[in-house]
């Protein structure tokens, strides 16, 4: 079924999409969810999921300044001073604080959920930037994506003076290295950047090397929910958790049944064509939904055989689709639940 017989709104683009989530999100990114999520079968598994933490390089580089990066709106970007970084987005943030200039960070957005980070100032509302808040804690450089918004925001915080870097979205496995090469460049610290870029290739190699082998690979379905505001999304190739379904060896569903694009709206015709072996959630939505027993009522998931199997992998929102330093982890944790009598 076409996604513009029933959310229209969503088949129109990219940018409205983005709005989209980010509005939702936000509604409950402040959440009394468990922070722990529901698992493979419905079973908790607090008990094994690691803590939403990052692990910084063992010692705190110093940045080597100025230094000039390429930005991806074809700018060319000089870094004077990294003594007040501003991360826009959870992503970036991770990044700045495993490269060990966490203490340099000034303040955070929404979706920066890790503890290191719990005390910083959240200068975003729905994700969408605040200009007046950035500049009222005089950063010495920002760091963005194509994701951040309103570009009114962004022009006015460069308008400022302030040093903006915007980087390409990560949406795959192979994004990983060269972000981790670019922020740690932009702030000048590469060596640090060519330390936490060897440790994290060879932790997702490692990750990798891990998913059990043989058999058949089970088709997931990446489900983006947010019951409060009634968004129930079935992702397809662009939504950025295919690379991850593949490297535990599995297929996307949503690829697999001809979805084009980011997102579809979940309909139980899409389901249908999709026939998940198995779901896979970030743990706030799958929360807001009522857990595993609420996504089974939602239109099409019971009869699909991850409803009928209760087979739902759920990762904490803030890591799942991070593309960073703590990407192995993610994927030892889906892998630990999608496979879980087979994983080593």
């Amino acid at each position: 079924m076409s996604s513009s017989t029933t959310r229209p709104q969503v088949a129109r683009g990219p940018a409205l999409l983005l709005l989209l989530l980010g509005l939702v999100l936000a509604l409950t990114a402040c959440s009394t969810a468990p922070r722990t999520g529901t698992a493979t079968g419905g079973t908790t598994a607090g008990a094994t999921r690691s803590p939403d933490a990052v692990e910084p390089l063992p010692v705190e580089p110093v940045p080597r300044l100025p230094a000039t990066t390429a930005s991806a709106d074809g700018r060319q970007v000089t870094v004077t001073s990294a003594e007040r970084i501003i991360p826009l987005n959870g992503s970036l943030a991770e990044l700045v604080f495993s490269l060990g200039l966490g203490p340099k960070a000034v303040a955070r957005d929404v979706s920066t959920t890790f503890r290191q980070a719990a005390a910083l100032p959240v200068i975003t509302q729905a994700h969408e930037v605040s200009a007046e808040g950035v500049l009222s804690l005089h950063p010495t450089v920002v760091l963005a994506d194509r994701s951040t918004g309103p570009a009114e925001a962004i022009d006015q915080i460069r308008a400022a003076g302030v040093p903006l870097l915007v980087l390409d979205d990560a949406k795959r496995l192979a994004d990983v290295g060269p972000r981790i090469d670019t922020v740690a460049a932009a702030l000048g610290v590469p060596d640090a950047g060519r330390q936490l870029k060897e440790r994290t290739e060879q932790r997702i190699a490692a990750a990798e090397a891990a998913v059990p082998a043989g058999g058949s690979r089970p088709k997931v379905a990446f489900l983006y929910l947010r019951g409060s505001a009634s968004v129930y999304l079935l992702g397809g190739p662009a939504s950025g958790a295919g690379s991850l379904i593949e490297a535990v060896g599995g297929e996307d569903a949503g690829t697999a049944a001809g979805l084009t694009g980011d997102f579809t709206p979940l309909t139980s015709e899409a389901l249908v064509k999709a026939a998940p072996d198995a779901i896979l959630v970030m743990s706030k939505g799958l929360y807001s939904v009522g857990g595993v027993d609420g996504l089974l009522k939602l239109p099409g998931v019971a009869q699909t055989p991850a409803g009928l199997d209760r087979r739902i992998v759920s990762i904490e929102d803030g890591q799942l689709l991070s593309y960073g330093p703590r990407t192995p982890q993610v994927l030892r944790e889906i892998t630990a639940q999608l496979h879980p009598a087979g994983a080593k």
